[in-house]
């Protein structure tokens, strides 16, 4: 079953169609989909090295505008699809002490989140409910997630050949241990 998703995954990766999915899964985690985009970025890199930078900047890009969706979900539906999305993931008793976090440390908060594999929507809803500041939000948002891709883009650039017989070998493993980051 993972040798099959692995081989659709890479024939996707090496198709002209790649940037297009990596762009809609990337803008659709940021604000409501579960599936962290690294899912598609690691064997796009992988099967074509030289774009890992356009794939990474693909990736922040669409990152950046589907949080901008994210906060507003945050700041104008949170009574209807924020509080689901916040429930949906297990943080709707934690709205309070998110309010208290983000009053002393909304900055860092975004920063440390956005570089996590921890679901980036929930920062984005967070950001819009309180009233981050827009412009600040945005302004971590493309800093944080950008880093986040370009070190992914980086390493496997870098030391691609030796990670994709790792992945090739193991991609069960990656991908049970990606769904278990985005559970817990």
């Amino acid at each position: 079953m993972f040798k099959s998703l692995y081989d659709r995954l890479i024939a996707l990766s090496e198709s002209r169609h790649a940037p297009f999915a990596l762009a809609a899964v990337a803008f659709a985690e940021s604000s409501v989909f579960p599936i962290p985009p690294d899912v598609l970025l690691a064997p796009m890199a992988l099967a074509q090295p030289r774009r890992a930078w356009s794939f990474a900047l693909i990736c922040t890009v669409a990152s950046v505008l589907g949080g901008m969706l994210g906060y507003a979900i945050g700041a104008l539906l949170f009574d209807t699809v924020g509080q689901w999305l916040i429930r949906l993931y297990g943080y709707a008793d934690r709205v309070a002490s998110l309010k208290e976090a983000y009053a002393q440390w909304g900055a860092l908060l975004i920063l440390l989140k956005g570089l996590t594999p921890i679901p980036y929507k929930l920062v984005t809803i967070v950001s819009g409910l309180l009233g981050y500041n827009f412009a600040l939000f945005v302004g971590l948002s493309i800093v944080t997630r950008g880093l986040r891709f370009f070190l992914v883009a980086g390493a496997l650039n870098r030391w691609g050949d030796t990670l994709r017989g790792a992945l090739e070998r193991h991609f069960a493993l990656f991908i049970l241990g990606s769904l278990a980051v985005v559970v817990l």
